[in-house]
């Protein structure tokens, strides 16, 4: 088979063998891979993530002298079951996967470890227990987009929004997009999305962002809808002064049970809820300066550097911060079951589709948010240019 394969930073496309089942493993056929900004940085970068892995005990991830097949956003057909699967699709049926297998060397991610070859290649594995068939009503391109959009409904499940509440988008790469398209899904109402690139900010708005900002022009703090948002310690206080004020003159009834009361009804002073998408140093700190009161902040982005914040000021505002990674299986299948009910459309990410020789350019390209946010390999288109 061809494949694309990163060895010293450097991308190739090599003739490898093809890929054979072991138990529970679906030998899969690739339809389109989506390239992720982990890849870009694991080109350059794999040490780094791979030291970072092997602290939470997986030893496996992916080297600079390694030679590796990334990509682990995908939709593949069935070709061949290896032993003790169910084998419940029949050949050329449409799938997607999580990006995870198992064999007797223990457990592999998809496209980030050499012994789990990804979707960059005509053929690879994935495991039978993690894979979905993909429904006809979804195209093959939007399926493709099952995994990042799985990371967004993640990030959104996990940021809780309540009803009156406001979301905060800080960063409008294909994540930040993500969780745009997965906020609209929930059904939230109020969404303001921030970012510096004009061409990432008019995505925001396709995405379904009702508030979009150039952080350069305006502040995304100034277009939040939360009507108990508090700015300060002293406007906090004083709310508390008018709420006893009120409670303490209720009577027959213990105040102590109307706070909670209200407190369970959303009548407490809340902050919005901010999704940090960008995984630069110093955004972290920014936001958590600039929030509101019990404000809650989700970090979606991976920021591979050392990085600081004031968890006094944080302390202060009592500002929650929330850490999300990937997503469960449960997630990934709610995904899927979006896609094909046309809650969400990921249409607006995709901005160009390559060959497998093309993918070295397409790494490129994506350098520069000005000219593309999602870009898909298609192993059976010829030539390289985008």
């Amino acid at each position: 088979m061809r494949a694309v394969v990163c060895h010293q930073s450097e991308l190739t496309v090599e003739n490898l063998p093809d890929p054979v089942p072991g138990r529970g493993q679906i030998l899969v056929r690739t339809l389109r891979a989506g390239i992720c900004g982990s890849d870009l940085h694991m080109r350059h970068h794999s040490d780094e993530m791979a030291e970072l892995m092997a602290q939470v005990g997986y030893d496996t991830g992916i080297r600079p002298e390694q030679h590796v097949v990334m990509g682990h956003e995908f939709v593949a057909e069935v070709v061949a079951y290896g032993p003790g699967c169910r084998k419940p699709w029949k050949p050329g049926t449409r799938v997607v996967s999580v990006p995870m297998t198992r064999d007797e060397d223990g457990v592999h991610m998809i496209g980030y470890d050499e012994a789990s070859p990804g979707a960059y290649g005509d053929l690879f594995l994935v495991h039978e227990d993690f894979t979905f068939e993909v429904p006809d009503s979804v195209s093959t391109d939007d399926a493709a987009f099952t995994e990042p959009l799985a990371v967004g409904w993640h990030a959104v499940r996990r940021g809780q929004v309540g009803r009156g509440q406001s979301a905060v988008v800080i960063g409008c790469g294909p994540i930040g997009l993500a969780v745009i398209l997965m906020l609209k899904a929930q059904g939230v109402r109020h969404v303001v999305a921030s970012d510096f690139s004009p061409a990432r900010r008019d995505l925001a708005r396709e995405c379904g962002a009702d508030i979009v900002v150039d952080p350069r022009d305006s502040s995304p703090w100034d277009h939040i809808k939360v009507p108990a948002a508090m700015r300060s310690v002293p406007e906090l206080a004083d709310w508390g002064f008018a709420a006893m004020s009120k409670v303490r003159r209720v009577p027959m009834l213990p105040w102590e049970r109307l706070i909670r009361v209200g407190e369970l009804a959303g009548a407490s002073p809340s902050g919005p809820v901010v999704f940090e998408c960008v995984g630069v140093p110093g955004v972290l700190s920014e936001i958590i300066d600039a929030v509101p009161m019990r404000s809650r902040v989700v970090v979606v982005g991976v920021c591979m550097q050392p990085d600081t914040y004031r968890p006094a000021m944080a302390i202060q505002k009592e500002t929650e911060l929330r850490y999300v990674f990937a997503y469960d299986p449960g997630e990934f299948a709610d995904t899927l079951r979006m896609l094909a009910a046309k809650k969400v459309d990921p249409r607006p990410l995709h901005t160009a589709t390559v060959g497998l020789d093309g993918v070295a350019a397409a790494f490129d390209a994506l350098r520069d948010p000005e000219r593309h946010a999602k870009i898909l390999v298609d192993p059976t288109l010829s030539g390289a240019e985008l």
